[in-house]
């Protein structure tokens, strides 16, 4: 099946603690059905000191559900995405203006 959300979309939070924030995707695990979302769903990870980095506490954007994320259209809401044939190539659409994304 095709990706309704694919690496670059602009993407709102539909649930959990970042509720209503929106960020861009920046890795998507299909297998896993999770994305990584730029600034969204932030976790402290503690990283050991060696020879050529500093350690410390590092914020690490965390995977999160496709479920939870929905597109946002040009007019800054939120949509689902839809599919269709225009010519000889399967296109995705916002569900609710109609425009190809």
């Amino acid at each position: 099946m095709a990706a309704k959300l694919k690496k670059g979309d602009k993407v709102v939070v539909l649930a959990g603690k970042d509720k209503g924030k929106q960020g861009e995707i920046t890795a998507v695990f299909p297998k896993e059905n999770k994305a990584v979302v730029d600034g969204i769903n932030i976790a402290i990870r503690h990283q050991r000191q060696t020879q050529t980095t500093q350690g410390g506490r590092t914020p690490k954007a965390m995977p999160i559900d496709l479920s939870n994320l929905a597109l946002l259209d040009k007019n800054g809401k939120a949509t689902r995405v839809g599919f269709r044939v225009e010519g000889d190539q399967k296109v995705r659409f916002a569900k609710t203006t109609g425009d190809v994304i």
